[in-house]
């Protein structure tokens, strides 16, 4: 049995102005090919599907080259054409002189958006299809926060699809892709499928699993899997930041040949995800960042640190809005990571640890990102963070400085947005945990990995600027080009779930 493995994924902001290009999948260890795109996201879904994989005897697996996420992560914008027909057309090129394939596992993600391919996971899919032909078994693997509907599956035929958030289930979904494709080409499971649309709208920031009611609708999945054998769910919360036809929440099922069975399952989650839209929506507490900081200021007073001040707005990584009000209302012994600075770290190549610091930082790029910021300080550490396709990388590589700024402040100044998401990528800086009371973050739920669920903090605030800027969750303030906030909860009054039959 011949398996061919791809992967083409980004997780595409398409209101930043910077186009994501060519050039951005292009860095060491990207493209990757053979057994090194085999070992790459060894705790992810690659790692499981590839173990699985491995245990079935006379099973080949054929690393197909691919672009591993691009070094700007998810701080870029629209997916260039060229960018993507370059890459794309690569793998389908090596898929035609290196087949034929029993079977095709694409590692996807399921929010990327490409300028004039309006569904691009779907149209990898068709494209995959034509090339190794419709006996073949296909089955991706998707982040929850694809933007997706019954069109991937008109060429595919199994889809699995994250259900936490933090995403704890990366490896386990790989591994069912891995042990379901199999079963498929050996002919023991025949999919059928059910997709359902469900008219909401959410911002990422409130859809944590780790409490009700997303743990709920998770649960609702969950139960379904438990109890019907060769049940599957997938439910796709939706990425907002993405300009996309097919936004919004989606559910789908899929079973062994039952498309009945597929059509309930589908229908039961779909049906209590929007009984229960109101709470999805209210589910966490977001605060201006003035607020934001005056709560964490009390907290410390308190004693109940440390505190998480998360500002999950921020899609660029330049914005200063939190940085300013720590400033403005002297908030001390706080770690500030990070300020997006590429031109500071570009002008700055001779630094070194004790050298003064005096400049501005972030700002510009979109209104959302605010002014620079002046900064005096001295020079505490300089880091050479890992790259994008490393395992634990917060910030797509390059240079980051440490600078302390009074009153036990340190910030930190990376090329680009990087989302921490456990403090230990913090104290591999260099950094001591006792020296802060704050810890100061641009990120949305991804945190709470490392600083809620494993009990570090105890005081989490998200906040964001009061103007509905481009991560706000107000979501009905996005210019939308493709599709309108109007058809959605809570910006409209759609009917409920209506079948994705495309």
């Amino acid at each position: 049995m011949r398996l061919a493995v791809l992967q083409f994924t980004h997780e595409t902001v398409t209101f930043l102005p910077n186009d994501t290009t060519r050039d951005d999948f292009i860095y060491p260890g990207s493209p990757a090919a053979g057994d090194a795109l085999l070992a790459t996201d060894p705790k992810g879904y690659m790692g499981g599907f590839v173990q699985v994989a491995r245990e079935y005897d006379g099973v080949a697996l054929v690393g197909i080259t691919s672009p591993l996420w691009p070094r700007t992560g998810t701080a870029s914008g629209w997916i260039t054409a060229d960018a993507y027909a370059h890459f794309l057309g690569r793998m389908i090129s090596e898929l035609r002189a290196t087949g034929p394939f029993d079977g095709v596992y694409l590692a996807l993600h399921g929010a990327m958006a490409v300028r004039g391919v309006p569904r691009p996971e779907a149209d990898i899919a068709r494209q995959v299809r034509a090339a190794v032909g419709d006996a073949a078994v296909l089955v991706g693997t998707f982040d929850l926060h694809g933007n997706e509907d019954q069109a991937f599956l008109d060429h595919a035929d199994l889809a699995f699809a994250v259900k936490y958030f933090p995403h704890y289930d990366g490896h386990l979904q790989g591994q069912r892709a891995a042990r379901m494709l199999v079963r498929a080409v050996r002919g023991d499971y025949r999919p059928a499928h059910r997709t359902l649309k469900v008219p909401i709208l959410s911002p990422t920031a409130v859809q944590w699993t780790g409490a009700t009611p997303w743990a709920d609708l998770v649960q609702r999945a969950l139960v379904w899997e438990a109890r019907e054998p060769d049940v599957f769910v997938n439910v796709f919360f939706g990425f907002p930041w993405g300009d996309a036809p097919d936004g919004g929440m989606t559910v789908q099922a899929i079973t062994n040949g039952d498309p009945d069975l597929a059509d309930r399952v589908a229908r039961d989650v779909a049906d209590f995800a929007w009984r229960q839209r109101r709470s999805l929506l209210e589910a966490t507490r977001i605060h201006t960042i003035a607020d934001g900081v005056r709560l964490a200021r009390a907290a410390v007073a308190e004693g109940a640190v440390p505190v998480v001040l998360a500002d999950h707005s921020d899609r660029s990584g330049r914005a200063t809005w939190l940085l300013g009000e720590i400033l403005r209302q002297g908030l001390t012994r706080t770690l500030v990571a990070t300020v997006a600075s590429p031109a500071v770290l570009a002008a700055a190549r001779e630094i070194a640890v004790g050298d003064p610091f005096d400049a501005p930082v972030g700002g510009g790029g979109d209104p959302s990102a605010g002014d620079p910021v002046r900064i005096t300080g001295t020079v505490l550490r300089v880091v050479a963070a890992p790259e994008p396709g490393v395992a634990g990388s917060g910030g797509g590589g390059g240079t980051w400085i440490c600078v302390a700024f009074g009153g036990g402040n340190v910030l930190v100044l990376s090329p680009q947005l990087a989302q921490i998401v456990d403090p230990e990528e913090l104290w591999r800086l260099g950094l001591e945990p006792a020296d802060f009371d704050v810890v100061a973050i641009k990120s949305r739920v991804h945190f709470r990995r490392g600083f809620d669920d494993s009990g570090y903090a105890r005081t989490i605030l998200l906040v964001e600027p009061p103007e509905p800027f481009l991560g706000t969750v107000r979501l009905g303030h996005l210019p939308y080009a493709q599709m309108r906030a109007a058809d959605f909860y809570p910006y409209g009054d759609p009917p409920g779930p209506v079948p994705s039959d495309r």
